[in-house]
């Protein structure tokens, strides 16, 4: 398994508690070298953007099952977003979303995404862009100050842990889930559910998305067939019973756990939402 490498570190305080690593942004970042971040699973490279694919994906209605298409702009879609490192100047690399809780200021995405296994630091200066498109950033971004992952992942990158929660300052003095709204989290939904994923591939400038019925990997793993989820992808939501009239739906997974999402642009993975998963959450609460 290949782990990210981190471009600069920030002087921040790792600490555990119980099953999760707590890491809060304690000061003004400096640097600590430039070798650059590579991608590892469905995350992307960090880099210059390069020009946008996205005639591969044109349609704006949902295709058959299994079928990625681009999505239309919808309040289901604006609390998805592209994850940046710094500033948006270079590629985004990773997808999260917004979820319910009680400070109104969290994100869910894999834990690749957000933490360097080599350093066992997290990845610095993490923004998040959500409902981005073509370069036009809705409500704009807004910055990670926290990293949340098990303990476990942080020192052995066990798969079946492969989830962050990220939590963000505040902007213009206002939380996001203030903005947006958030969907809840749904734990031990069994493999067999029919979700949406909507995610940002690194050579895209728009998101895609792709519905299909996810299926058993393990008892620690779900699988799903859906196109063209390539890196950048890793975090993407496994949306599940969006209901329009309480504009909320279920996270039962995110795309990521098994080599980090897969090896594969048309099958990818999530690491099953079990107990473990629901203390990560708790504790993230604490912490928000």
């Amino acid at each position: 398994m290949r782990s990210l490498a981190r471009k600069s570190i920030l002087p921040l305080t790792l600490v555990i508690a119980g099953a999760a690593a707590v890491v809060g942004d304690a000061g003004e970042s400096h640097t600590a070298g430039s070798s650059g971040r590579s991608g590892f699973g469905k995350s992307g490279e960090p880099g210059q953007r390069q020009s946008p694919q996205d005639q591969d994906f044109s349609a704006t209605t949902p295709a058959k099952d299994g079928n990625a298409y681009t999505p239309r702009r919808t309040e289901e879609n604006a609390r998805i977003g592209a994850v940046f490192e710094k500033d948006d100047q270079g590629a985004h690399f990773c997808t999260a979303s917004v979820v319910q809780s009680p400070g109104r200021d969290m994100l869910i995405t894999a834990a690749h995404c957000a933490f360097d296994a080599d350093s066992g630091q997290p990845v610095n200066d993490l923004v998040f862009a959500p409902g981005y498109r073509n370069g036009d950033e809705p409500t704009g971004l807004w910055k990670v100050s926290k990293v949340v992952v098990d303990d476990r992942w942080a020192t052995s990158q066990d798969e079946n842990l492969d989830v962050a929660f990220l939590v963000l300052d505040q902007k213009d003095g206002k939380n996001i889930q203030d903005v947006l709204g958030g969907n809840t989290l749904g734990m031990d939904r069994g493999f067999d559910n029919k979700v949406k994923i909507t995610g940002y591939p690194t050579s895209r400038d728009t998101p895609i998305s792709c519905q299909n019925r996810t299926t058993k990997f393990s008892n620690t793993q779900l699988r799903i067939q859906c196109t063209g989820f390539e890196g950048g992808t890793s975090g993407s939501p496994w949306l599940a019973d969006y209901d329009p009239e309480s504009h909320t739906g279920t996270v039962i997974g995110v795309l990521g756990g098994h080599e980090g999402g897969g090896d594969q642009d048309d099958v990818s993975y999530a690491a099953y939402f079990d107990d473990d998963i629901a203390k990560l959450y708790r504790h993230a609460q604490d912490e928000d």
